[in-house]
């Protein structure tokens, strides 16, 4: 009976022991590991601008539409820009008559006797034809930038992507410089791994990281590209007196702030659904494997290419 009690005694306390280690593991786990959930999916969104003024008369693309590197997007009116470079056109020619005219009358007086003309009047007939030489090439750079006008009135693509939040129709007027349209580059994709600072010693550029998108779906594997080296200090913020405005905390407690780190995505699986913005889970695995040195081209030369991550997805 007494061996019984002893035995029970000791496979309580093992397992005691046991869950006293399970939850001193995981609590090293939770608070240490270089692990996050705050993640979230980045790409370089391009915000699409006209380079010219005019009214929109054609609109080529569809919302959320894959697009490739020098599609045209949508077009503006172009019959103002043809008269534009009409005009540039009778400009040369008038200018190129100008200078024929003046050229002429320069070197005729130049070979002139200094008896029959002056050296003012030749010195001035040397200055015009100068001038109608500078006239001329101001005439040819008008009609370039006619010309450019004319081509820049189609709008093209200039990465492969996707069209998000379209919001243009033919009708719509265009300004120069205003962007009216969002293209996501396709082969930009890589993610922000919020990090607490008590985790951040056990994070170095070039550790391996491995990626869980929220809405499932495979892994996706990559590695630490970069470490932000400053945040917002928001206890430390200027008033209208220019003193710092400092608030009072619990000494206490301190809660740990979050510090961006760049991950860049080395293989995104072609079945997945990848869209900017989404939230993530990033676990640092530099433990298991040893820390990826090089760049995604030596890596992945196949996916290095811009087609193949456009036709991953």
């Amino acid at each position: 009976m007494r061996l019984q009690t002893l035995i029970r005694i000791a496979v309580t306390l093992l397992l005691f022991a046991l869950a006293v280690s399970l939850a001193y593991a995981l609590w090293e786990r939770y608070m240490y590991a270089p692990w996050t959930r705050d993640g979230r999916i980045r790409a370089k969104v391009i915000n699409i601008a006209s380079d010219v003024s005019g009214i929109v008369t054609d609109v080529l693309i569809n919302d959320n539409q894959v697009v490739h590197r020098g599609d045209v997007l949508f077009r503006i009116d172009k019959d103002r820009f043809r008269y534009a470079l009409a005009q540039a056109d009778a400009q040369v020619a008038l200018r190129k008559s100008e200078l024929d005219m003046r050229a002429q009358q320069a070197s005729r007086r130049a070979q002139l006797e200094s008896s029959v003309i002056s050296a003012e009047a030749r010195e001035d007939a040397g200055a015009q034809a100068r001038q109608a030489m500078a006239n001329y090439q101001a005439a040819l750079a008008a009609r370039d930038v006619a010309r450019l006008n004319l081509t820049r009135s189609d709008i093209k693509a200039p990465v492969d992507g996707y069209i998000t939040n379209l919001n243009l129709y033919p009708g719509d007027y265009a300004s120069a410089g205003v962007a009216r349209l969002a293209l996501i580059d396709a082969n930009s994709y890589w993610a922000y791994g919020y990090f607490e600072e008590t985790k951040l010693p056990q994070v170095k550029i070039g550790d391996r990281a491995e990626v869980r998108l929220l809405s499932g779906g495979a892994p996706v594997a990559g590695h630490v590209e970069s470490i932000a080296r400053g945040i917002t200090d928001r206890d430390n913020q200027s008033n209208s007196t220019l003193l710092a405005d400092v608030n009072p905390i619990f000494t206490w407690v301190r809660l740990a702030q979050r510090v961006p780190v760049r991950i860049h995505l080395d293989d995104i699986p072609r079945d997945l659904v990848i869209a900017a913005g989404t939230t993530c889970t990033v676990t640092i695995r530099s433990s298991e494997t040893g820390p990826v040195r090089g760049t995604l081209a030596d890596a992945h030369p196949a996916s290095a290419h811009p087609d193949s991550a456009l036709t991953a997805r």
